[in-house]
């Protein structure tokens, strides 16, 4: 029989014509058990050597599309028409393009429906002007690290791995880094911990979908903060949870209103995301309250808590808890910088060992050179040190920020002055739109960020996130005295 195989040219002859004899298989035009040509017929037919014809033919054979029989000649193998494929260029035209979307539908591999509904990306902390007259939330200012300590951190974990034995390390991190971070927090935090107690995570995002994954089943309430983080409603809806919003106000969440069922409550106590405002001791003890009498579980998310610049401490939740409901989360993209991807959490008894299972699951465990190496950043004093020393440096771009809004942009802000942290919130007081403000500042190569994206539902009022942690001091007296001769013109 004759074959219609069209070859162009010269170049990988036998790619050419294996790729045509395959696709003629699985689109059914050579049916199960067709008797092929000989590949010197075949040969003869397309104008090409019989060695070629052969490779093609050997190819086809070891993968299965052909089958030889002694004495008879070469075959399609059977079945193969019923794989799912590409259907042929002629069907496709046939096809109108609604038969077509159907008949994917149908043959494609397919997601849960709520991953539909997913958004496409994470609404992470990215700039969107140039710098240096960009204030994003979330980001450090990396160009004040200190790099050759952290050098020779890294070449130390380095010789410690190159002594290792080669296998898989504990699931829960590095002893040295877990026992680094659980002093760290009962110095700094009155976290009070063994270091057996935590887990070190690829960020604090990782600790919140572990913690997710244990905690929810599909359907069940979880509830946070509104305004709040995005990422973690993600977290929530990815188990099919049913995510509550709860508003908060100038105590932070508002215990009242959480919902009577909810299995878990996401919170930011110390420096409430996005707003900034800590959540009062009272406020606190009522939510703990709460939670022991539902059963449910807190997650405490002390993201920016190193950076404190008036005012006592509060203490942690997970200080105040004694029946075992609070997860504390932690991570070290606000200190050191987002990058570094470590985080950490410190969960119930209860929830531990729930925890190490969904993690192997997961991802095994995490980088061990990266935790050697922070470990003895840490243990050494070098971190301690880089964190009083950016202390410092935020406290002063804190600073310039409140001499503009409470000077000449008064009239048009209203900051909500933050005791901790590296970003600020003001509403806006005068006649204008966020959306009109940050294009017009865009425009002024100066970047500013609504607060609308944080909310759920309807939110009081227009304001801004002002991030500090990546903009030199110099830089927010440059944009913001820019910004008062914007606001005047913007507002007629």
């Amino acid at each position: 029989m004759d074959i219609h195989i069209a070859v162009d040219g010269r170049h990988d002859l036998s790619g050419q014509i294996y790729r045509q004899l395959r696709a003629g298989i699985l689109e059914g035009r050579l049916a199960g058990g067709t008797r092929l040509p000989s590949t010197r017929d075949l040969a003869t037919q397309l104008g090409v050597s019989r060695k070629t014809t052969l490779e093609v033919f050997e190819r086809l054979l070891s993968e299965g599309y052909l089958s030889a029989r002694a004495g008879s000649g070469t075959f399609v193998a059977d079945g193969l028409e019923r794989l799912p494929a590409e259907r042929s260029s002629h069907a496709r035209a046939a096809e109108s393009v609604r038969e077509r979307a159907k008949a994917k539908q149908k043959t494609a591999a397919r997601a849960q429906p709520l991953w539909e509904e997913m958004p496409e990306t994470l609404p992470l902390p990215r700039p969107t002007v140039a710098p240096p007259l960009d204030f994003v939330g979330g980001a450090t200012d990396k160009s004040l690290f200190p790099f050759d300590v952290w050098r020779r951190c890294v070449n130390h974990a380095l010789r410690v791995q190159a002594r290792g034995p080669g296998m898989y390390r504990d699931v829960a991190g590095e002893q040295e880094l877990r026992l680094a971070i659980s002093r760290y927090l009962a110095f700094n935090r009155a976290v009070a911990s063994n270091w057996d107690d935590v887990i070190v995570t690829q960020g604090a995002q990782h600790a919140l979908d572990l913690i997710a994954r244990i905690t929810l089943r599909p359907g069940e309430i979880a509830a946070l903060e509104d305004p709040g983080y995005p990422p973690v409603q993600a977290c929530f809806t990815a188990t099919g949870a049913r995510v509550v919003p709860v508003p908060v106000d100038a105590e932070g969440l508002i215990v009242s209103k959480l919902p009577d069922k909810a299995r878990v409550v996401y919170v930011t106590p110390s420096h409430q995301f996005p707003l900034g405002m800590p959540m009062s001791l009272e406020r606190r003890v009522e939510l703990l309250e709460w939670a022991q009498k539902r059963g449910a579980v807190i997650i405490e998310d002390d993201y920016d808590c190193e950076y404190r610049f008036e005012g006592r401490p509060m203490e942690p939740l997970k200080s105040l808890d004694r029946a075992g409901l609070v997860a504390y989360v932690g991570t070290f993209s606000k200190t050191i910088f987002p990058e570094l991807r470590v985080g950490y959490v410190v969960p119930p008894a209860s929830l531990y060992a729930p925890l190490l299972k969904a993690r192997q699951i997961a991802d095994c465990h995490g980088c061990t050179l990266t935790q050697t190496a922070l470990a003895t950043f840490m243990l050494n004093g070098d971190f301690a040190k880089h964190v009083r020393r950016m202390h410092k440096t935020y406290a002063a771009r804190r600073a310039m920020m409140l001499k503009h809004l409470q000077g000449e942009l008064a009239q048009w802000f209203e900051p909500i002055v933050p005791t901790a942290g590296i970003h600020m919130a003001t509403w806006l007081k005068a006649p204008f739109s966020e959306e009109a403000l940050v294009s017009a500042a865009r425009e002024a190569s100066i970047g500013l960020y609504g607060l609308a994206p944080f909310y759920q539902r309807a939110k009081p009022q227009p304001g801004l996130m002002l991030g500090y942690g990546s903009i030199a001091v110099e830089h927010i007296d440059a944009a913001l005295t820019r910004l008062a001769d914007i606001l005047p013109r913007l507002a007629r």
